[in-house]
């Protein structure tokens, strides 16, 4: 009773602080001076037809280097806690019945998924999309596979590799922009092409690249580490 009770006054507490802010909430009448910049010259200098991709990638890039290692030590957390806890199991005692269509299906469908995981984010400074979104994408077809055959063995060592990789050449690439362009992670150390076409806007299709090629190993080592842990050893 005393937890449905809070429960309640803990939703009553969260409804009325956003109702205060929804009904407090008035709408600029003009953007503030450095959106305004970003509005007014990011396609112009960065060459991007997506202009949330010229912000993320160039412009705030220090914050999506952040967002990946915050990604990155979540994903080593949950690993390492994960393989504390697994215990050996037989392939016979971790055996399920899986269904004919899902396994079927599973091995149809992930090329696909995989091949628009990669045109999400090598098209995001095209189109919407990006590193993240794609690197998602990607993991979704290892989970789909996973679900379909839950005995199917990963290599965790080429998953650390692609992380592991993607991530160092990033940074690389980060510090090309430093010494050859304007700063950490400036695209322009690279030709910007032409507006509006794949080769163009620099360096950002291959930061976004290595950005989705590392959240989808991120991911896809957080499900592999899931699949491998026993969930129904019996509690005492």
């Amino acid at each position: 009773m005393i937890r449905r009770l809070f429960v309640v006054l803990l939703l009553a507490v969260l409804g009325g602080l956003f109702l205060a802010l929804q009904l407090g909430y008035v709408p600029d009448a003009q953007l503030n001076q450095t959106a305004a910049y970003y509005a007014e010259h990011g396609a112009g200098e960065l060459g991007a037809a997506n202009l949330v991709t010229a912000i993320i990638v160039t412009y705030r890039g220090l914050d999506t280097l952040g967002e990946v290692t915050v990604l990155f030590l979540a994903t080593t957390i949950i690993g390492l806690v994960l393989a504390t806890g697994r215990a050996t199991i037989s392939s016979e005692s971790r055996r399920t019945q899986v269904s004919e269509l899902l396994t079927t299906g599973s091995r149809l469908l992930a090329p696909p998924i995989m091949l628009l995981g990669v045109y999400v984010f090598i098209n995001g400074h095209l189109t919407p999309g990006g590193g993240f979104q794609g690197g998602a994408i990607l993991a979704s077809s290892a989970l789909l596979l996973l679900l379909a055959e839950p005995l199917r063995d990963f290599s965790h060592s080429l998953i650390a590799t692609v992380e592991a990789l993607s991530g160092s050449i990033y940074v690389l690439l980060g510090l090309f922009g430093l010494v050859f362009a304007g700063g950490f992670l400036d695209n322009r150390f690279l030709p910007l092409g032409t507006f509006g076409e794949l080769f163009s806007a620099g360096a950002i299709p291959l930061i976004y690249s290595l950005i989705g090629l590392k959240v989808g190993a991120e991911f896809s080592s957080v499900l592999v580490h899931l699949s491998a842990t026993d969930t129904t050893e019996e509690q005492p």
